[in-house]
């Protein structure tokens, strides 16, 4: 028998990266964790590497761990994050920045929409990773155990816990994509006219709107609530920044909004959309998160 090789071992960082950004909702962190991962992996030696029975299950593993460890931490540095945090936002495949393994490209599906993210952020971290490794990857519970340090009949009360608050918002519900790009196609057009009655129609009126600056970029520092208020301040972007360029994107697999100044990707904008108005506006600002979105 032979050590695995090299080629079939970085076979599963794309596997990896995805499971870390759903656990994480950070690129950044997701990559981190798969770095640490195989660091973990080439300091064992090479009859240890050998001696294990399936290697991507081993990965797994350490990754999930890594994660689950990551995210106790991950409160606390958020309880001192200036501002609110947002999960980091993607772009469709064909439009990551240049220079991007393919290899690092999330695979964008139902698990990471902005929404589902952000609902992930209520969980406990036992709970995210018990839902996602069993509800999104299709672990069985006795591996989720073995990652989470339960017994598998915790980790799948875990699990249940986690589709309740998953089943308790609007996050479940999957809105036909052609209507939701209509709606936010109009929103795009009413912003840029500052029409604020057909911004108000658009908007649910318990709409909620959050920016993420994370105290790298102009942003309002606490969430805004209700149609006009947030029409009322987002027309008062438009008057400050006419030049500046909107564009619609796909955000994490849903239709978006990216705005540029000068070719520089300032803002991308993920939405929410229930029927035919728009009921959660995400604005991610923090150039630290906007990575991907940017241009050679």
């Amino acid at each position: 028998m032979t050590v695995q090789p090299d080629e079939k071992i970085m076979g599963e960082r794309r596997q990896l990266l995805n499971l870390g950004y759903r656990l994480l909702g950070s690129l950044a962190d997701a990559e981190d964790v798969v770095q640490e991962t195989y660091t973990r992996w080439y300091a064992m030696s090479p009859a240890e590497r050998e001696a294990i029975e399936s290697p991507g299950a081993w990965l797994t593993k350490v990754a999930g761990r890594l994660c689950l460890n990551l995210l106790g931490s991950a409160r606390v540095r958020r309880e001192a994050y200036v501002g609110e945090w947002i999960p980091e936002p993607l772009p469709a495949a064909a439009e990551w920045s240049a220079g991007v393994d393919p290899a690092d490209r999330i695979t964008l599906d139902e698990s990471v929409t902005m929404a589902l993210l952000v609902v992930f952020e209520s969980m406990t971290p036992a709970e995210r990773v018990a839902f996602v490794l069993h509800d999104v990857f299709r672990y069985p519970f006795a591996e989720v155990a073995e990652i989470v340090g339960r017994s598998p009949a915790a980790c799948r009360q875990l699990a249940s816990s986690a589709r309740r608050r998953v089943a308790g918002t609007r996050a479940t519900a999957i809105p036909d994509a052609a209507r939701q790009a209509s709606v936010v196609r109009r929103f795009r057009a009413a912003w840029q006219a500052q029409d604020i009655e057909a911004l108000i129609g658009l908007l649910d009126p318990a709409a909620t709107a959050v920016s993420d600056g994370g105290g790298r970029a102009v942003a309002h520092p606490l969430p805004i609530e209700g149609a006009e208020e947030i029409a009322r301040f987002y027309l008062s972007i438009a008057r400050l920044g006419p030049t500046r360029t909107v564009l619609e994107r796909t955000v994490n697999g849903r239709p978006g909004l990216v705005i540029e100044d000068d070719g520089r990707t300032e803002t991308v904008f993920a939405f929410e959309v229930a029927g035919d108005r728009i009921t959660h506006i995400w604005a991610i600002r923090n150039p630290d998160k906007l990575r991907p979105w940017r241009r050679p």
